[in-house]
């Protein structure tokens, strides 16, 4: 097996750089140097920690070009889109210094006997382990959060953006973190799962497939150690009789569409009642049609490629399964003949249950068209999925739609009459097979924390 890899643009099919993965004995050490760095770094102040993180929001925000650049090289991001990744990255950064000391402030309570007090301290060495989809925001998301709350990470990046996975790492360097509070570490998988049963490593951050997720939560769970589990998702965006349909077509093809359409909080199944589903149907292809795939450094791109050629045939691939289980493929669903790993925007109709565009996640700008007899049709078609990420619902009657986002949605997330993906200050995360766990919003602090009690006797 070879310890080099190569990054390759998937727009021109160019090689970009080689990399040499660590063996296990130099990721091994570079735990227990991170261990080593946690024992200074706990004991910085919530000032110290702040600082240095609004050092680093203003590092992005000046590297904004080049970051983004690499997002469009590495793995074919629009141009735009890497731009607004990285002003996402830059105000998690901020909000995360400016309210951790709050989230983790000390609580007084009393008890029979006396007073207490609960702490919430930092635990040690956490281990990330992230995708190439949203390659600087999937770090700095979970890495924020846990260095601002007195921990240090040590972090496995997917091998096509060992590149972002290097310029991240430079990044906490440069805004002045001591070292080896933060490590990008170029390893593969197989070393990376043997990282959780060092002594030092106290979590385990996963963001990825549920298949792969489910295989890391049971490795670390076999060590009692905490993880966080961000998985994959099929996310049902509803559209009722009263909707709007110009805002729900314009809202659902973004949200299929947005980062090439390999995204895990993406509107992936439009579940449409009777009423109004000709007519969304109608728009929402019309839509599509006007949407120009091509080189994702130009500004009139809305698709770009994919991000490599496996993930580019194993979604052509359920595309063909759905058709031949009788799906109708009313746009796209052809590779291309051009160089690059493009792939159409795609919709398919007549989608059923035991097809994988009804079943399975669709990382690709392929749209699954569902057909629901009412609204309470369409929730049931909604939840039916094992996943449970994210999800939409149009209508004109907003308390309507609340609360079935509410008591019926069983997602983590849902729009209303809209489309947004993450946000700093809003929790971030999943249920059932899309994992568990919250981030943003000052949940992530607390994510990897002892919660400790001091009983103090009068």
């Amino acid at each position: 097996m070879s310890n080099t890899v190569e990054t390759i643009n998937p727009a021109t099919e160019e090689i970009l750089n080689h990399y040499t993965l660590l063996s296990e004995k130099e990721a091994l050490t570079a735990v227990d140097n991170a261990h080593s760095s946690y024992a200074q770094w706990r004991k910085t102040s919530f000032a110290e920690r702040a600082k240095l993180f609004h050092s680093l929001a203003d590092l992005i925000e000046a590297r904004a070009d080049d970051l983004a650049k690499l997002m469009t090289n590495e793995m074919g991001k629009v141009g735009a889109q890497g731009k607004q990744e990285v002003e996402l990255c830059a105000k998690i950064c901020r909000y995360t210094a400016d309210h951790a000391e709050e989230v983790l402030a000390d609580e007084n309570r009393v008890y029979d006997e006396g007073t207490a007090i609960i702490s919430y301290q930092p635990i040690g060495v956490i281990l990330g382990i992230q995708p190439w989809n949203f390659p600087l925001y999937q770090v700095i998301r979970y890495s924020a959060s846990t260095i601002m709350a007195g921990n240090v990470t040590v972090l496995k990046h997917a091998a096509n953006v060992f590149g972002m996975a290097q310029a991240v790492q430079q990044l906490y360097e440069d805004a002045g973190f001591p070292k080896n509070v933060y490590q990008s570490l170029l390893i593969d998988g197989e070393t990376a799962s043997k990282l959780i049963s060092h002594d030092a490593i106290r979590g385990v951050s996963f963001t990825g497939s549920d298949e792969v997720g489910k295989s890391v939560a049971e490795k670390a769970g076999s060590q009692a150690k905490k993880s966080v589990m961000e998985l994959g998702s099929n996310d049902a965006f509803i559209v009722l009789a009263d909707a709007d349909i110009e805002t729900a077509v314009e809202a659902c093809v973004q949200g299929r569409i947005i980062n090439n359409g390999e995204t895990c909080v993406s509107a992936k199944r439009f579940i449409v009642v009777e009423e109004v589903f000709d007519q969304f149907r109608d728009a929402f292809v019309s839509a599509c049609k006007k949407l120009v795939m091509g080189d994702p450094t130009a500004d009139d791109t809305d698709i770009g490629p994919m991000a490599r050629k496996d993930l580019r045939d194993d979604l052509h691939k359920q595309v063909k399964q759905s058709v031949e289980k009788g799906a109708v493929c009313s746009l796209g669903g052809e590779i291309p003949d051009q160089k690059g790993w493009f792939y159409p925007v795609t919709v398919l109709e007549n989608v059923t249950e035991g097809m994988p565009a009804y079943d399975d996640e669709l990382f690709g700008p392929v749209a699954s068209l569902i057909k629901a007899k009412d609204t309470n049709d369409a929730m049931k078609i909604a939840n039916s999925s094992r996943y449970g990420l994210g999800g939409g619902i149009f209508t004109a009657n907003k308390d309507e739609a609340i609360r079935l986002a509410r008591d019926e949605f069983d997602t983590g997330m849902v729009n209303i009459n809209g489309y947004a993906l993450a946000q700093p200050n809003l929790p971030f995360g999943g249920v059932k097979d899309s994992g568990y766990g919250r981030e943003h919003g000052g949940f992530g602090l607390r994510e990897f924390i002892n919660v400790k009690t001091l009983m103090i006797a009068n």
